[in-house]
């Protein structure tokens, strides 16, 4: 007879306790340590978050898989156990359960993370770029779970935009038709994740991290469900030049279309062609974003917590 397994995510009993005393809470992603940036120096840019979140009074709630079970708020054993196992997969909301029945390990995507910090009770998540719609998404339909995850679920998400690789007017025009608010952030340029201007507008701007708290609480007042995303441009001085990120960019995308690759493999491929031409520049900016995101995350995070 097969028993169904336990699959309630376990909350650290520090994160309850802030969450119980309504102190601020900043949920954190593990796919960008999992998949998302080289060892060891994943772990380095995933301890340097939490402390940053700590320094400014606030609580870090890394979330992630381990044996089959969600993690709202890793122990230290538990991050480096994440970071440097190269077996671990990369997991979205679809893949929780198979998880949990399975006892597999892995990375949280930004769909699945902000699942669990919202059954958790956490208002605000951090990540560095959201998913989206992929090119040439009109004939294969490939769009990012983050997408309709998002617009039922009534958090505040930080972001740098999305990923530059991918199609950064569909993915707005997405996020629009999911009733999903964006917010940038002292800015109306959306951003472009390694540059701070992706090209494109935004209606709505924001310029201080008590007007995102206004926003969400708006937001719940009215009944709607979907999540507040802000979008926080990369510092200027710390993005990728603009003409080296477009010529990378089109240099990539050539070198996508004569290859064949395609679904989950293409935006990887992308992401360390970009890596390789930029001589790993792309990965400091990567670091950049994050850090940016996260100081901004854990401000509204206290700004929501102090209403």
């Amino acid at each position: 007879m097969l028993i169904a397994p336990e699959v309630a995510p376990e909350v650290a009993p520090e994160v309850v306790e802030a969450l119980d005393a309504g102190r601020p809470v900043l949920a954190l992603e593990s796919t960008i340590l999992t998949h998302g940036l080289p060892r060891p120096r994943n772990l380095d840019v995933a301890r340097d978050a939490e402390g940053q979140v700590r320094a400014a009074g606030a609580v870090p709630a890394t979330i992630g898989v381990l044996d089959g079970v969600a993690r709202v708020g890793l122990a230290r054993d538990e991050l480096e156990r994440l970071a440097s196992d190269s077996e671990v997969v990369k997991l979205s909301t679809r893949d929780l359960p198979v998880a949990a029945a399975t006892g597999a390990s892995g990375g949280t995507t930004v769909a699945a993370t902000a699942h669990l910090a919202h059954r958790a009770g956490i208002r605000v998540f951090c990540t560095g770029g959201l998913g989206g719609v992929h090119r040439g998404a009109s004939e294969t339909f490939d769009e990012s779970a983050d997408l309709p995850a998002l617009a039922r679920l009534p958090i505040v998400v930080v972001s740098a935009g999305v990923k530059s690789v991918l199609d950064v007017p569909a993915t707005l025009e997405r996020l629009e038709t999911l009733g999903i608010p964006v917010l940038g952030y002292r800015t109306t340029a959306f951003p472009g994740f390694y540059v701070a201007d992706s090209g494109h507008r935004i209606t709505h701007a924001v310029h201080e991290p008590e007007q995102v708290a206004a926003v969400r609480a708006a937001a719940d007042e009215l009944g709607l469900d979907a999540a507040v995303l802000v979008a926080n441009p990369v510092p200027e001085h710390e993005q990728l030049p603009p003409d080296v990120h477009d010529d990378v960019l089109a240099r990539a995308t050539a070198a996508l279309v004569e290859r064949g690759i395609g679904g989950q493999d293409a935006t990887p491929f992308l992401l360390e062609f970009i890596r390789d031409a930029t001589g790993g520049a792309s990965l400091e900016v990567n670091v950049a974003v994050y850090r940016n995101n996260v100081a901004l995350g854990v401000a509204i995070a206290s700004a929501i917590a102090g209403r």
